[in-house]
């Protein structure tokens, strides 16, 4: 499926797109996508992909979960009860409208082996991160790209955004659905249509969106920038990010 892709816009324009099922259809996604109950595949279900899953879950989504540990990915979809299962990644892989990724990145040529041509076409929600420390000498060259146009290069032909990254784990559960001003997510992508999509899942996690602009600018709140681990705002987060 061949995607379109934008260089820049407002956010404006994004939540104006949003609002409008034509306008979804228009950009090349299906509408039940942006209804109750979309199917979300988790690859990885770590402390980030369990905690942002469950959040689906209770938004009324049906989410699979999956990891190397399947009788874990049983036991947390049995925790979070109606809307969740368990699979192995290529099952989650196949079972997503949406995809969402969040790994080791030294683990990301392993899930592009094993799941990238299914994800071909299909929105991808990418919240690893290439950290040396951790991930070895794989990470220099994603962190010097930045990771929005490194994990589009695992993942071709995805509709791919960068998302849910730049915060902990434990941020998130404690602070989504929080009252007053919710907790910023910068979100990055080159596909109009994937981004809002995300803007969408975003937004019923808990969250305030914040759509900065293509691939190339996720990495401004990669690991390691100003932004990144800090439970800011949404106004907070588009001045640091230079964005309205």
């Amino acid at each position: 499926m061949k995607t379109k892709r934008v260089r820049r816009w407002t956010r404006r324009e994004f939540l104006k797109a949003a609002g409008t099922a034509s306008a979804i259809s228009a950009l090349g996604l299906p509408v039940s996508l942006f209804a109750a109950g979309t199917k979300i595949g988790m690859i990885g279900s770590g402390r980030v992909g369990s905690t942002v899953g469950e959040l689906w879950v209770k938004a009324g989504h049906e989410v699979m979960f999956s990891s190397l540990n399947l009788e874990s990915d049983k036991a947390l979809a049995a925790k979070f009860g109606r809307g969740a299962r368990a699979g192995t990644s290529k099952e989650a892989a196949a079972f997503g409208e949406v995809v969402f990724v969040a790994v080791p990145y030294s683990a990301m040529p392993a899930v592009s082996r094993d799941v990238g041509e299914i994800l071909r076409g299909k929105v991808v929600m990418d919240a690893s991160n290439p950290i040396p420390t951790r991930d070895g000498p794989m990470a220099e060259p994603a962190r010097e790209k930045g990771a929005g146009l490194a994990s589009a290069e695992y993942f071709p032909g995805s509709r791919l955004v960068r998302a849910f990254n730049c915060i902990g784990w434990t941020h998130m559960l404690n602070e989504a659905h929080r009252p007053g001003d919710k907790m910023a997510i910068p979100l990055a992508a080159d596909d109009a249509a994937a981004m809002q999509a995300a803007i969408r899942l975003v937004t019923e996690a808990g969250f305030e969106p914040v759509p900065v602009g293509g691939l190339a600018r996720a990495k401004d709140f990669d690991w390691g920038t100003p932004i990144f681990g800090k439970p800011v705002t949404a106004a907070q987060a588009r001045e640091i990010l230079g964005v309205k």
